[in-house]
């Protein structure tokens, strides 16, 4: 009998349990991280490590050097989670990894170590888009959190707005039209000389900032009948307001043009998602760790008399546990790769 059937045997009867303890493995980008996930909801261990130090000194992440970091650190990181759940891979039902979006030769390291595990222990394989792991944070939150809902995906690399239908399935409603919330975020950052990652240090120095000191405009982003985004261009603003005041021998205050330009991106992802959704809402994403993003959603939310939800601040950067539970639908629902699974960097989610 061949792999294949091994593993297509082990999930009908998975299925037909409907439970099932899932490994994940997460590196598509910065992180080397793995869980162990029971049922889509527990977490029994979840294990990061981050390179944040390794591509600091250049600014933004250095993909030969990501990538050479995850085969690295990917064994040990496996080893770890296995330990805190005190479990071997013979307690293991299944294997998720994060096959895109993401850097191609990061999500390489992982992907390949995912199949060499399943192939070797007659597991199913599952690759999982990286955007449904985001929202699948959601559901390691809010234990009674179902589909469908609304969510708001802001992160370094996407901007949508979604209706999430089924555990594996969203259509879209708005997404940005150029650059990601959390890419503007970093390009601001840059430009104020802030070190990376950019979008904490910029959240940490509009702390000290006033919010209403500079109008950033955007007319696109104030049509009340649309709901894709646009901000590039207030990027560029925030850099016309630098160059301007360098140029007369101006002070600005720094941590004034930080709130401002954050102000001005929450408002639009906030004004935007609340007007979509008619239920519950919920926020995923790298951006969903931004304190002012999750407070100016529940306060809206609030306002309109929907429900608000957002993941635990362990839950919102990259990680395993995410994939975990995302891979977990994903395998209750009929999908499984086979060995040849590949790397798709542009993966989308609707």
């Amino acid at each position: 009998m061949s792999y294949e059937q091994r593993a297509k045997e082990k999930q009908d009867a998975l299925i037909a349990s409907g439970r099932a303890t899932v490994l994940a493995i997460e590196s598509s980008c910065d992180e080397t991280a793995c869980a162990i996930v029971r049922n889509g909801r527990e977490v029994l261990s979840n294990t990061v490590h981050t390179q944040i130090p390794l591509h600091r000194k250049y600014g933004g992440v250095v993909p030969e050097l990501a990538s050479r970091n995850h085969v690295e650190r990917i064994g040990a990181v496996v080893e770890a989670a296995l330990t805190d759940a005190d479990m071997t891979l013979q307690d293991i039902d299944a294997i998720a990894v994060t096959c895109g979006p993401g850097l191609v030769g990061a999500l390489l390291v992982g992907v390949s170590y995912a199949k060499g595990l399943a192939l070797s222990h007659d597991l199913p394989l599952i690759g999982t888009n990286h955007i449904l792991g985001h929202i699948a944070a959601n559901y390691l939150t809010f234990p009674d959190l179902e589909p469908p809902f609304t969510c708001l995906i802001a992160s370094g690399g996407h901007s949508h707005i979604v209706r999430v239908e089924d555990y594996d399935r969203c259509t879209l409603i708005g997404r940005t039209r150029d650059d990601a919330a959390g890419e503007a975020f970093d390009k601001v950052a840059r430009v104020l000389g802030l070190p990376y990652p950019g979008g904490p240090e910029l959240e940490k120095l509009a702390k000290d900032g006033d919010p209403k000191a500079i109008r950033f405009r955007s007319a696109f982003n104030e049509r009340e009948d649309e709901y894709d985004m646009s901000f590039s261009g207030l990027k560029t603003a925030v850099i016309n307001v630098l160059h301007t005041s360098e140029q007369r021998g101006e002070t600005i205050n720094r941590a004034d043009v930080a709130a401002s330009f954050q102000y001005e991106v929450i408002s639009i992802l906030s004004d935007k998602a609340v007007r979509a959704a008619s239920d519950t809402l919920a926020l995923a994403g790298g951006v969903s760790a931004n304190a002012a993003l999750r407070n100016m959603l529940a306060r809206k939310s609030q306002k309109k008399g929907i429900r608000f939800c957002c993941p635990d601040f362990k839950y919102c950067t990259d990680n395993a546990a995410m994939i975990g539970s995302a891979g977990y639908y994903l395998l209750m629902k009929g999908h499984r790769d086979g060995l040849d699974l590949n790397a798709t960097p542009y993966l989308s989610v609707v």
